[in-house]
C-alpha cells in the first residue's frame, strides 16, 4: 500500500490554521475582564475542573482546523499493480512418427531410434536445457504428429507442464499397417490451421488480455517422403505463408551405412530417403530454415538457431490503483469542531 497526498501544498496552511484560533483566544483574554477590589479572596479558592478543562475547547479548534488542512492535501491509498504482458510465439511442432522413424540416428546398439531422439530434444526445446536452449516458456506450444494421418496431440497452451507427457506418448506406425504413411501436406495444413484460430481460442480463454501473438511458426520433422493424404506439401505451404505462418523445415536423413567383419554385417543404416527439393520449397516459400540432420548432435544444433531465432517479447505493466482517504480527515475536523462549540457552550462556558 502506498499512502501519498495528491495536493500537498495544503500543509502551507498548517501554521495559520494553529495561529488563527490561538490567536482569537489571546485577544478574547485581553478584552474581557471584571473589576474586583481584591483578587486575594478569589485566589485562595482551589481552581474547579471546569478551570482545568478550560483549554479543551481550544486545543479542539486548532485540532479540527489541522485536521481539515490534511483533508485539503487529499490522502489517498493506492495499490501498485504489475500485469507482465507477453508478445510471445506460437508454434506448432509437427513431428514424423511413420514406421521409418525407427531407425536409430547413428550405428550402435545404444543408439536411439529417430523418433527417440526428436522426442528428447523437442522436450529440451520446450523446456530449455544448459546447453543453449533457453526454452520457451512464453509461446504457446501445440503439438502435432503425422504418419498416414495427421492428428492433434496438444492443442496450443501455456502450460507446458503437459507437454512432457504427450511427447512420451507418441508411438511408432506400425510398418506396413494401415496407419503407416508420411502425410507431410496434411500435417503443415492442420498446424496452420490451428495456428490461424490461435487468436480466438486466446479470447475464448481469457487470456488475450495479457497476451499477444507475435508471431506464428510451424517446425516439421520428418524423414520421409510425402506419399499419402489430400494436400500436397507445396500447397499446404503456400497456405500457411497466406496466413502469415512460418515453417520451418528438418528433415532427418542418412546415407546408407554397411559395417561388417568378414561376411558378417554388424550394422546397417537405413537408406537416405527424403525429399530436400520439397522441404527447401515450404522452407522458402513461407520464409522459414530448411536443414538436414544426420544425428542426435546435428538435430540439437538445428533446435538451438530456430530456439534463437524465434524469441518472445516480456513487457511488464505497472499501474497504481487510488482511494481517496479524505473523507475520515474531514469527518475528523468536523467532530471536534463540534464539541468545541458544544463544550463551550455548556459545561465550559465562560463569563464574560
Amino acid at each position: 500500500m502506498l499512502l501519498q497526498f495528491d495536493a500537498p501544498w495544503a500543509f502551507l496552511l498548517a501554521p495559520v490554521a494553529a495561529a488563527l484560533p490561538l490567536l482569537r483566544h489571546w485577544t478574547a483574554r485581553r478584552q474581557a475582564g471584571l473589576t474586583f477590589s481584591s483578587a486575594a479572596l478569589a485566589s485562595s479558592v482551589a481552581p474547579s475542573w471546569r478551570q482545568r478543562m478550560a483549554w479543551l475547547p481550544l486545543a479542539l479548534q486548532v485540532a479540527s482546523l489541522l485536521l481539515l488542512v490534511v483533508a485539503l492535501a487529499r490522502p489517498r491509498e493506492g495499490q501498485e499493480q504489475v500485469v507482465d504482458v507477453s508478445r510471445g510465439v506460437a508454434i506448432e511442432l509437427v513431428v514424423d512418427r511413420s514406421s521409418s522413424m525407427r531407425v536409430p540416428m547413428a550405428p550402435g546398439q545404444d543408439s536411439p531410434s529417430r523418433l527417440q531422439a526428436a522426442k528428447a530434444v523437442l522436450a529440451r526445446f520446450i523446456r530449455g536445457d544448459d546447453s543453449g536452449l533457453a526454452g520457451r516458456s512464453h509461446d504457446l506450444i501445440g503439438l502435432i504428429t503425422f504418419a498416414r494421418y495427421a492428428e492433434t496431440i496438444l492443442p496450443l497452451t501455456l502450460a507446458h507442464d503437459a507437454a512432457g507427457g504427450f511427447l512420451r506418448s507418441i508411438e511408432l506406425a506400425g510398418k506396413g499397417s494401415a496407419e503407416d504413411g508420411t502425410a507431410i501436406g496434411d500435417a503443415i495444413a492442420l498446424a496452420a490451421a490451428r495456428l490461424h484460430t490461435a487468436e480466438e481460442e486466446l479470447r475464448a480463454s481469457g487470456a488475450a488480455a495479457t497476451y499477444e501473438i507475435k508471431s506464428k511458426v510451424i517446425v516439421l520433422l520428418t524423414d520421409g517422403i510425402n506419399n499419402t493424404g489430400t494436400r500436397e506439401p507445396l500447397a499446404a505451404a503456400e497456405l500457411a505463408r497466406d496466413w502469415g505462418i512460418t515453417v520451418h523445415a528438418i528433415g532427418i536423413a542418412a546415407d546408407e551405412t554397411v559395417r561388417s567383419s568378414g561376411n558378417t554385417t554388424l550394422f546397417r543404416l537405413g537408406r537416405r530417403e527424403i525429399d530436400e527439393a520439397a522441404l527447401r520449397a515450404i522452407a522458402e516459400t513461407t520464409g522459414g530454415l530448411f536443414r538436414i540432420a544426420g544425428d542426435a548432435r546435428a538435430l540439437h544444433e538445428v533446435y538451438r538457431e530456430i530456439d534463437a531465432l524465434e524469441r518472445s517479447e516480456i513487457e511488464s505493466v505497472r499501474y497504481v490503483s487510488y482511494r481517496e482517504r479524505f473523507v475520515p480527515w474531514a469527518l475528523a475536523a468536523a467532530a471536534c469542531m463540534f464539541a468545541a462549540t458544544l463544550l463551550s457552550a455548556t459545561v465550559l462556558r465562560r463569563s464574560p
